[in-house]
């Protein structure tokens, strides 16, 4: 019975991660759609950076709370990571600027290869053909339902494979760290926050200028503007923690392949709160095999030999004694 108590105790807080997740980032794409669309403020590199500052103050609380413990990150470890994350944030917005919308989505989808080769590479991961099979078909239906006129230009292209290849990297680091490191997501943002949000507010400003030809001071800040403002930071502390919750809980592949979830459910509740324009068959057909896609994808990592390491662990640090406690610290979220 305490086995399968155990095994049940963590089906369910990984599914409660995961809706956590779901939920949070859900709510901020609607937000900070609502908030570009309908107020005008297009400055999105600066609004991470204000991201990052909310949730800089999130963990400072809760450490001055007791909540998070002391711990130790390297500085060579820290920056690479603030890098791989700062190039993707920015690399993104390029990217969708420089390329026609169905590139764009096209490049994304390519994460997903990307974060299998850095698994394959780096932790010796190998994938039944099930797995495979089914990461192909939610590839097939996301691209279904988001890709429609695909232009490429050179320096689209190199955007595009810039943002790809520092994410993929970015969220294979946030896996990595907490193992080698023993670190809770809690620990993890409290080390990485602060630094991101920082460089970010520092360079966002003049990005986005670069950008979008306005000024982030000019913008006319309404008291419904800043409500929004506030609204997207608050919710971003629960995107940014949830990420590390789920990609520390399971993997950078399968955070990917599931997050496609909320593609789909961005797309539902866009049609719902903005109206039915360009739901047709086509988009409804792709809905449907992304979906079987999850669920396949999900039956077959569940199987023995779907996903498997080759005799290889991550190396071990002084840490790793506080492991299950900052396993714990995760699972009360």
């Amino acid at each position: 019975m305490a086995p399968a108590s155990k095994a049940d105790k963590k089906a369910a807080i990984d599914a409660a991660a995961w809706m956590f997740n779901v939920v949070t980032s859900v709510g901020i794409i609607i937000i900070n759609k609502a908030l570009m669309a309908t107020y005008g403020f297009s400055f999105a590199t600066t609004l991470t950076g204000m991201h990052f500052a909310a949730t800089t103050l999130m963990t400072a609380v809760l450490r001055w709370l007791g909540y998070i413990q002391s711990s130790h990150l390297p500085w060579p470890e820290l920056l690479k990571f603030v890098i791989f994350a700062n190039f993707s944030i920015v690399g993104m917005n390029v990217s969708l600027m420089w390329n026609s919308v169905g590139f764009y989505q096209i490049a994304k989808l390519s994460m997903i290869p990307m974060s299998c080769l850095l698994e394959v590479a780096f932790d010796k991961v190998r994938y039944s053909r099930d797995t495979k099979l089914s990461i192909a078909l939610v590839l097939t239906g996301v691209a279904v339902c988001t890709v429609t006129d695909v232009s490429v230009n050179a320096k689209g292209f190199i955007a595009a494979l810039v943002a790809v290849w520092s994410t993929s990297l970015q969220q294979y680091y946030v896996h990595f760290l907490q193992k080698k490191y023993s670190l809770s997501s809690f620990n993890l943002l409290g080390h990485t926050a602060p630094t991101q949000a920082a460089t970010l507010l520092l360079v966002g400003p003049f990005l986005d200028y670069w950008l979008t030809s306005k000024r982030v001071d000019a913008f006319n800040y309404t008291i419904p503007s800043v409500i929004f403002i506030i609204l997207s930071c608050s919710i971003a502390i629960g995107t940014n923690l949830s990420q590390f919750i789920c990609i520390g809980r399971f993997t950078a592949v399968s955070f990917q392949v599931l997050g496609h979830m909320k593609t789909i459910l961005v797309l539902i509740l866009g049609f719902i709160f903005f109206g039915k324009e360009g739901l047709n068959l086509q988009v409804v057909l792709g809905m449907i095999i992304a979906v079987l896609g999850m669920i396949w994808y999900g039956n077959a990592t569940s199987k023995p030999g779907g996903k498997e390491r080759r005799s290889h662990s991550l190396p071990v640090s002084r840490q790793q004694r506080h492991g299950q406690e900052s396993t714990e610290h995760d699972g009360k979220v």
